[in-house]
């Protein structure tokens, strides 16, 4: 009797060595990623020249590494897009500061991205203002996203399977509008659900695209170049209407 009681107590220790050393694995896992993440935004964002205290802070706060294939989750902080699959990628990290920083959000702000992709720039954009929603045309990319910022605890972005070129009427206006893929156009559509004073910031072209911000007063749009960019092309009704000109 007291051999199975000794043997008992040897095994519930070693469990408890064994959760302890998983658990010890996890917390400096979770440390090596924060360290990599406050080297990336100090890094590759401050030290070229974003100073917006809250994008700042939302960049340092979303873990990149939960929204890249698991095979990259070790370049998840370094200085570059990433494929994420439906050949899509991740945009370099100082790309979607840049593109966050110059939309100049506010927190009561409703914001409708385009190209949900994996989700990273809907996290990023969720911990500045008070509402997001996003829409994907890659089904699959947006369920996986989805479930990965259910699972972050954002409770403010909204999920959508659609067409970007089409935007969310029914949500709109909105005080800004973030576009992830390159249409060949500026998209009629989501102009028109900008609200007055609004801005919109995407990558407009086909081989040669440009970074372009605009804004919308008196219901005119002033358009402002900002810099050279390579996205992934918009598809969808933009795309059948190019091919049909």
């Amino acid at each position: 009797m007291k051999i199975k009681t000794v043997l008992l107590a040897v095994i519930l220790i070693s469990i408890g060595l064994i959760s302890m050393n998983i658990s010890n694995t996890s917390q400096t896992n979770d440390d090596k990623y924060t360290q990599a993440r406050f080297r990336m935004v100090e890094i590759q964002i401050e030290h070229r020249g974003i100073r917006d205290a809250d994008v700042l802070e939302a960049m340092r706060t979303v873990p990149r590494h939960l929204f890249v294939p698991i095979n990259l989750k070790r370049s998840a902080y370094t200085d570059q897009p990433l494929p994420i699959g439906h050949n899509q990628t991740i945009s370099q990290p100082y790309i979607v500061a840049y593109m966050t920083e110059s939309l100049q959000l506010k927190k009561n702000e409703k914001v409708l991205e385009i190209g949900t992709g994996s989700g990273y720039q809907a996290a990023v954009l969720g911990e500045i203002v008070d509402s997001v929603y996003t829409i994907e045309i890659v089904e699959p990319l947006l369920k996986s996203a989805e479930k990965k910022l259910d699972k972050l605890g954002y409770k403010n972005i909204f999920c959508k399977v659609g067409d970007g070129y089409l935007g969310w009427p029914e949500a709109s206006p909105f005080d800004a509008i973030i576009i992830t893929a390159a249409p060949p156009r500026i998209p009629e559509p989501l102009i028109d659900q900008l609200k007055e004073g609004g801005r919109m910031i995407l990558p407009v072209g086909e081989w040669y695209q440009e970074l372009v911000l605009i804004t919308k007063k008196n219901g005119k749009i002033s358009k402002k170049k900002l810099l050279p960019v390579r996205f992934v092309p918009m598809t969808g009704e933009i795309q059948k209407q190019e091919n049909t000109e």
